[in-house]
């Protein structure tokens, strides 16, 4: 099954002082986040990327100060899948546990993929071969999640896409696929990011690709500037009394 989430994030704008911020401070406030997604992205209605129905979206907060009412946004959106129609959610976490910004929203049991970030965190990544670290935290996140929550390994596809973590292709394939793969809710391997993972030739992905197993899921990355500008616009609009946050797409 090939699926298309718009990822969204909040990241705090420090090297642009004079830009306009907007957080979700209610229930109310996350309800009208969830109804601009939708109309926009999961409707087929015209937005930023014309006339498009995604399947879901990807909460990826890695910044923005507060870490309130992302369960709210959780439940609007899924209020909107149906008996025909299924809006999937994801989360991209960062492995310590429990994640600042997201813990509250995973326990809500809504988000379909939990895309761990194995990495820029050294006591729950791999390191210098040493695999120990990464399948504790592994074990950790598939004890945490629901059964229906599947869960994957996010991994640097490239040494220089990220400050730690990265994983050998080779090492990848004999030693930490065949651990992860044995718990239930394995769902597969994210990478970060598509620009890195072309980097090698061969891919990072073409590699390990035969041996991942499971679902193959594609999580758009194609939301570039006139997107960040429309979506930060029209969120500011909703919220202008919000001015010191803004939501951003994640790059």
């Amino acid at each position: 099954m090939n699926l298309e989430l718009l990822s969204i994030g909040v990241k705090m704008a420090a090297k642009a002082p004079c830009s306009k911020h907007v957080t979700v401070k209610t229930t109310k406030d996350a309800q009208s986040v969830a109804d601009y997604l939708y109309q926009n992205f999961l409707s087929g209605q015209n937005g930023p990327l014309g006339s498009v129905t995604l399947d879901g979206i990807d909460f990826d907060i890695e910044g923005g100060g507060s870490n309130l009412y992302y369960d709210d946004l959780a439940k609007a959106l899924n209020a909107y899948s149906t008996e025909e129609r299924k809006i999937y959610l994801g989360a991209a976490p960062q492995c310590p546990i429990p994640d600042y910004y997201l813990d509250t929203a995973i326990k809500t049991g809504l988000f379909d993929y939990i895309f761990v970030q194995f990495y820029n965190n050294p006591p729950c990544q791999y390191s210098s071969g040493n695999p120990s670290n990464l399948f504790n935290s592994w074990d950790a996140w598939t004890s945490l999640v629901l059964a229906n929550n599947s869960v994957f390994m996010g991994l640097p596809a490239n040494p220089s896409a990220a400050g730690s973590g990265y994983i050998p292709p080779a090492d990848l394939i004999s030693t930490v696929l065949p651990y992860v793969k044995e718990a239930s809710n394995y769902g597969g391997v994210m990478l970060w990011s598509r620009y890195w993972d072309i980097q090698t030739n061969p891919s990072y992905s073409d590699q390990i690709l035969p041996y991942v197993g499971n679902s193959a899921l594609h999580s758009i990355e194609a939301i570039k500037n006139a997107i960040f500008e429309s979506v930060s616009s029209t969120l500011h609009r909703l919220f202008p009394k919000s001015a010191h946050r803004k939501y951003l797409t994640s790059m």
